[in-house]
């Protein structure tokens, strides 16, 4: 199995002993209920199943200090009035006897999970605890964390196994300002956290959530803060945040292991919390989904950000720019300060107020709309499947993986190839009816994505996108890598995008006809695909996506999968790749394996863009921004 689910019921145990509103929020049914969800779903079933155990206290003292750890032990002895007087002392906590056994737990579990992936025995997995953790700080309790769970799997993984490079990704809508605290100074964790701040009147209302809060020391630059000054961020923020800041610094950094603080208070459906048990019980299963490889449901709505979102992108941008020359490379000038200085502390809304009833009415509709969604595109049975004209004794494929033995019928094979020349060659004949009936296959929802043979790639390409364009694809993208154009006489009319990878020069026809050189360093690699190619495939929002290796592709295997892992993102996973007969049994192999939701093998050492690339970049990115929004990354000037 490739995904570990590692819980323990008593983790459900603890729960608030006295009448608090701001605490009641957090409660044992924020596990039972994702559990439950998760068993509805089959998906406990298809993961390994690991019982939590309880960390050592030399385990918590990785992050804590013994006073700390004794306190906490001394709660198991304590009555409620001893209990209620001692979380009064922090902020947002509440002890009940049974805490410092589940807060064990809870670090227990994150640590079995580490020594689980790690070791090889999975390749991911998620620990479905509580009391939370990111809040916590060395000696004190904060915002319902008790231990600080991620902080102390990174320094166990760290110890332990002898890492020296984790990336810590907190999406949480608040600032995890305890992880920050750890490892400010630490270059061997990278933290990253995007959080609602509203300059400095959000919970925990810290000076240090800001942009320009970077590390300290030698851990300058580690620490890298995105902060959400107005309220409503939707798709669209949340992914030119993974593209403009996340993404690029991370491929940098290239970290051995990513742990993840996982609060959902950010998903649809939650008014204020993050203790929705709807909308947290669908995202824990949205995530075990994608953790098991599964395609994800597409985004839907505008992909334009907010204003504010990119007025942050920019300013974080700026921030971390000396720091990481990933960053340095797409010409984002730097930004003043936040225009408004953090003021007074806003109250949070409590649970039964005006606003919050409001609030949680809107975000109820937004859930629904949700799932209606989730109903309306249903997994395929076949996640992957290949097409090929002909066995190959090299070629070994995921067990999973359905080698296509059928064929479209002969007639409309005939039809499609009396345009084409280059397919009246029996071979190319039979490689064009393979992929005609793979590409109904996706088209028809009984295949999420493919790859096929063709000894004829620009033929195939051709009829590939008037099939798919004729035959239920409403948009579709052409991400075409090598010596292959478009095809001349094919319809303008708004429905087809056309990017080419390996052009001569950097151009743009027009906003739906793109050109660019294919870098030459890893590093002009990731930029291509985090600055233009995924920015126009998210904001295009295609039904289908056609990814073609031609003549000349020049890609390895790391970059092809790459490219192919991550257009399976803006599209739920209908990718087809057509690879040129030559490179079937170098590429089939690895792009059935990334087709299947496994990860793409790494690039090797990071290495800056060519001063060529990038400039063809920023060239794009004037061209095509005003049309494509989510290119932008830096908030458009106010004439």
């Amino acid at each position: 199995m490739r995904t570990a689910l590692v819980y323990h019921e008593d983790m459900t145990v603890a729960r608030l002993l006295w009448e608090d509103p701001e605490c009641e929020i957090e409660r044992p049914e924020r596990l039972t209920t994702a559990l439950e969800r998760l068993q509805q779903e089959g998906l406990e079933q298809r993961c390994l199943r690991l019982a939590a155990r309880e960390a050592s206290e030399a385990e918590l003292g990785l992050v804590h200090s013994p006073e700390y750890v004794s306190l906490l032990r001394g709660t198991q002895t304590l009555d409620t009035r001893e209990l209620q007087a001692l979380s009064g002392q922090y902020d947002a906590v509440y002890f009940h006897p049974s805490t410092f056994h589940c807060a064990r737990l809870a670090v227990g579990a994150a640590l079995q999970l580490v020594d689980a992936v790690l070791t090889g025995a999975v390749c991911n997995g998620l620990a479905l605890v509580r009391p939370p953790g990111h809040h916590s700080q060395r000696t004190a309790a904060n915002g319902f964390c008790v231990f600080n769970n991620v902080a102390i799997a990174a320094q166990y993984a760290k110890q332990r196994h002898g890492l020296h490079r984790i990336l810590i990704v907190d999406w949480d809508i608040h600032h995890g300002q305890g992880i920050q605290y750890i490892f400010e100074d630490d270059p061997s964790v990278l933290y990253f956290s995007w959080h609602r701040y509203e300059h400095g009147r959000f919970w925990p209302y810290l000076r240090e959530s800001d942009a320009d809060a970077v590390g300290q020391g030698q851990g300058r630059g580690f620490t890298v803060n995105l902060p959400w000054n107005q309220v409503g961020m939707g798709n669209a923020d949340y992914v030119a945040a993974f593209l403009h800041v996340l993404l690029p610094v991370a491929f940098e950094f290239d970290p051995e292991l990513v742990l993840i603080s996982a609060g959902f208070d950010s998903a649809i459906g939650d008014p204020e919390g993050g203790y929705h048990l709807e909308s947290l019980s669908q995202s824990v299963c949205m995530v075990v989904k994608a953790l098991l490889g599964d395609p994800a449901l597409p985004l839907s709505g505008p992909m334009e950000p907010h204003r504010s979102a990119l007025e942050s992108i920019q300013r974080v941008r700026a921030a971390q720019a000396p720091h990481w020359k990933s960053l340095q490379q797409q010409g984002s000038a730097p930004m003043s300060p936040s225009a408004c200085s953090p003021g007074g502390r806003a109250s949070p809304e409590l649970p039964g107020g005006p606003k919050s009833k409001v609030a949680e009415a809107q975000a109820s509709a937004a859930l629904s709309s949700l799932l209606d969604q989730l109903h309306l595109h249903p997994t395929p049975p076949v996640r992957t499947a290949v097409a090929l004209t002909a066995p190959d004794a090299f070629l070994v494929l995921p067990p999973e993986v359905l080698r296509q033995e059928g064929s479209a019928p002969w007639e409309e094979i005939q039809a499609w190839a009396r345009a084409h020349k280059a397919l009246v060659q029996d071979e190319a004949l039979t490689a064009l009816g393979k992929v005609l009936h793979l590409l109904s296959g996706i088209l028809d929802g009984q295949v999420s994505g493919g790859i096929a043979a063709t000894p004829a790639p620009a033929a195939t390409l051709d009829v590939a996108i008037r099939e798919g364009l004729s035959h239920g694809a409403r948009r579709l993208l052409c991400v075409a890598v090598g010596q292959l154009d478009r095809p001349a006489d094919l319809a303008h009319d708004g429905r087809n995008l056309w990017l080419n990878v390996g052009g001569k020069e950097a151009s743009a026809l027009s906003t739906l006809e793109v050109s660019v050189p294919l870098p030459g360093t890893t590093g002009g690699f990731v930029t291509c695909l985090l600055a233009l190619v995924l920015p126009l495939a998210y904001g295009f929002q295609p039904d289908l996506v056609l990814v073609a290796l031609g003549p000349g592709h020049g890609l390895q295997a790391p970059q092809a999968t790459l490219l192919t892992a991550l257009l399976r993102g803006p599209v739920g996973g209908r990718v087809l790749v057509l690879v040129e007969q030559e490179s079937t049994s170098q590429l089939a192999g690895v792009l059935a394996q990334v087709l299947q939701g496994e990860a793409p093998p790494s690039l090797g050492p990071f290495s800056m863009a060519s001063p060529e690339d990038v400039q063809a970049l920023i060239y794009l990115r004037g061209q095509l921004e005003v049309e494509w929004k989510m290119l932008q990354v830096a908030a458009p000037r106010v004439l």
